[in-house]
């Protein structure tokens, strides 16, 4: 007993939570406390019966089924998410539904089931590293679902769903369920992202809100849940086979739009791939307006083979990243930042005033490149003293009148610069 014990309090010890810097580790912490005692709050609000077990063991079973049937897409979707996207749950169907249909406390154990299925099914390679992670999860949720139950108890006229009353007695309690599906969302989608700009902190509002729009899936499985939580109650439980199916194909469309993103987005850097460059280069180019312009700079990483031949693709890949981190945090939230292939990127900047404007962010991003260190785990080395060569031109130009005039005159200004002793901007000739 004494050694099982001693090995669980390893197991815990090396839990990556300890290491967390410590407002990241304390919010989680209290996170997980509320949700505890707010759950350990309503437990008793409503009795449970023997139907109550029946229709729990039936929702624990479809859980379990649409689970399994998922887990491939599911494991594909966490390991090609961002860090700073929020997780769309789609176990969601099953926790709704219970919170509707059943008391608070099974409510709270279908939390609870559903995500300790889904841990053992579909992350088994986390489990040793990761497990405060699939916890605070749970711990959002659970803490939605509480809200729910007392915004359902106190607005439904027969909560949960009887069959002898009816689940829907009305357009008023449709009303509550919405209000309460509503709400378990918001506090879970705002705790959750609390927690990644803690993690991660944003260089910008439109970072931490990426991805937000794949949330309407997420309304999906809450609308799918409501119809759970009815043909659990008044139909023959046999109709949730249809639910299955459904979560099946939300699945797969799911990780459609994951890999949309995932097409525009560089996975050494983050930036945005050359193509999609193009695309919002020539959308900008479009929005120019009379008497603004639009700018475009081309950098050149100086001696980057010799940092890939020395250190290793892989450290040269880390020096990528932290130069294309420092772009953004030298450009508007408006301007656009790819990595154009190998040690090259490209920034759209539009509505400039003229050359000068362009010069002046292209020296900043040069001094903001000089600065940038990078360290080397597998070496016990820190990489300084990067330099980059930059070339430039405007639109509208002499000769300049479409995104392929601007990519041909600010790659023979780059041309210059690195001809020229490399560190250094040079811009194309301005309009004549």
């Amino acid at each position: 007993m004494d050694g099982r014990l001693g090995g669980a309090r390893r197991r815990l010890k090396a839990w990556h939570l300890w290491s967390l810097p410590r407002p990241v580790r304390s919010y989680v912490l209290v996170v997980n406390l509320i949700a505890v005692l707010s759950t350990a709050a309503t437990a008793r609000l409503v009795p449970v019966t023997g139907t109550d077990l029946v229709r729990f063991g039936v929702l624990t079973l479809c859980a379990a089924i649409a689970i399994e049937g998922t887990r491939q897409i599911e494991r594909q979707r966490e390991y090609d998410r961002a860090p700073s996207v929020a997780y769309v749950d789609t176990k969601a169907v099953w926790s709704v539904a219970a919170v509707i249909a059943l008391p608070p406390v099974l409510a709270a154990a279908m939390v609870v089931v559903t995500y300790t299925i889904a841990w053992v099914r579909i992350w088994p390679h986390q489990r040793p590293v990761l497990p405060h992670r699939w916890i605070f999860s749970a711990a959002t949720v659970l803490c939605g679902t509480q809200a729910a139950v007392v915004v359902l108890s106190l607005g439904m006229r027969h909560y949960p769903g009887a069959p002898d009353s009816g689940l829907l007695a009305g357009l008023g309690d449709l009303a509550v369920i919405i209000v309460a599906a509503a709400l378990r969302w918001a506090i879970n989608t705002v705790l959750v992202m609390v927690a990644i700009a803690l993690s991660s902190p944003p260089k910008s509002i439109g970072e931490l809100f990426s991805g937000f729009g794949d949330q309407i899936l997420e309304a999906g499985a809450l609308g799918l849940g409501l119809v759970t939580a009815v043909v659990l109650v008044q139909a023959n439980p046999l109709v949730l086979v249809g639910v299955v199916i459904a979560l099946v194909a939300l699945h797969r469309g799911l990780l459609l739009t994951q890999y949309r993103r995932d097409a525009h987005t560089d996975a050494t850097t983050g930036l945005v791939t050359k193509r999609r460059w193009r695309q919002l280069a020539e959308e900008q180019l479009g929005r120019t307006r009379a008497g603004r312009k639009l700018g475009v700079l081309f950098l050149d990483l100086d001696n980057f083979k010799t940092i890939n031949d020395t250190y290793g693709h892989p450290n040269g890949d880390l020096v990528l990243r932290a130069v294309g981190d420092a772009l953004l945090a030298e450009v508007r939230e408006q301007d656009v930042c790819g990595r154009w292939g190998g040690e090259e990127f490209a920034i759209v900047i539009p509505d400039i005033h003229g050359e000068e404007t362009l010069r002046q962010v292209a020296e900043r991003i040069r001094h903001q490149v000089a600065v940038v260190s990078v360290a080397l785990p597998d070496r016990d080395t820190v990489l300084t003293d990067l330099t980059v060569s930059i070339g430039g031109a405007l639109y509208p130009a002499a000769n300049i009148t479409s995104v392929d005039d601007l990519l041909v005159a600010t790659d023979t200004a780059l041309y210059r610069a690195k001809q020229g002793g490399r560190n250094r901007v040079e811009l194309a000739p301005p309009a004549q």
